[in-house]
């Protein structure tokens, strides 16, 4: 074997090494970001979820609005990625605990028992205006002493929540919420939520969360345009302070005497 044909052997084995080097460091990188995503959504492989689907508040009988659907279309991929299998469930037929399966569950207070049964118990300090009546302060939230308001196409906000039943990882099986205002900020926040997973699990690793967050003008953006509004979560896990009551008046002065 001459020089050249050497050279070029050993380029070849080289370059092979080279490649299944790069081959192993790129799938051992791939296998440790998908650990760390299935950690975050507490979706090892193989494992069974829960996908909480609320009712439409302008249907006839028990339906689903469109916006909640592609919410729920968007979590489903998001839950194959990580390997594991979902059950949808209908909001009004959920009789159990959680921290047993990773928990979605999307649509507000109004329209989700479930959701409503999560705001009291988990989130005490987070009040939603559940009134039908028109008016500023409908669905309206409230927490941390400020009220988020919903200004129908143009300003409209949802809580964007992971919360767990106190269990340290990796036992710990979390519950996502979606609570909006509006089915359209239902399916922003899930899209947020799969879009931005990498930078909420560097800030808040495994532990509760509690967002706010505000979509832009939706009748002209729909569900792509999201703010962080405020970060609620310590106001939101605790509950909300008592009013005290209004000091009884003061009573009135007896009459002077009469001098005569």
């Amino acid at each position: 074997m001459n020089d050249d044909v050497r050279n070029i052997v050993l380029g070849v084995i080289a370059t092979g090494i080279a490649t299944a080097i790069g081959w192993c460091a790129r799938t051992y990188l791939w296998r440790r970001r998908l650990r760390r995503k299935q950690r975050f959504f507490g979706l090892p492989d193989n494992s069974e979820c829960l996908l909480v689907v609320n009712e439409s508040a302008g249907g006839g009988g028990w339906s689903v609005a469109r916006r909640d659907v592609f919410a729920l279309l968007e979590l489903y991929a998001l839950i194959k990625d990580c390997g594991a299998n979902a059950e949808i469930v209908a909001h009004d037929a959920m009789r159990q605990g959680f921290g047993e399966r990773t928990e979605f569950c999307v649509g507000g207070p109004v329209s989700n028992q479930r959701m409503a049964a999560h705001l009291r118990t988990l989130l005490p300090g987070v009040q939603v205006d559940t009134s039908p009546e028109r008016g500023p302060e409908q669905s309206a939230i409230r927490v941390g002493g400020q009220a988020y308001r919903w200004e129908r196409g143009v300003s409209e906000h949802v809580l964007l929540a992971r919360l767990t039943d106190g269990r340290t990882a990796p036992d710990a099986r979390p519950v996502f919420l979606a609570s909006g205002q509006h089915s359209n900020t239902n399916h922003a926040a899930v899209r947020y939520l799969a879009r931005n997973y990498g930078k909420l699990m560097r800030k808040y690793g495994n532990e509760p969360f509690c967002l706010v967050l505000k979509v832009v003008n939706p009748d002209a953006y729909g569900p792509d345009v999201v703010e962080l509004a405020a970060d609620v979560t310590r106001a939101a896990l605790r509950p909300a302070p008592t009013p005290e009551p209004a000091p009884a008046p003061a009573p009135d002065p007896a009459p002077a005497a009469d001098p005569g």
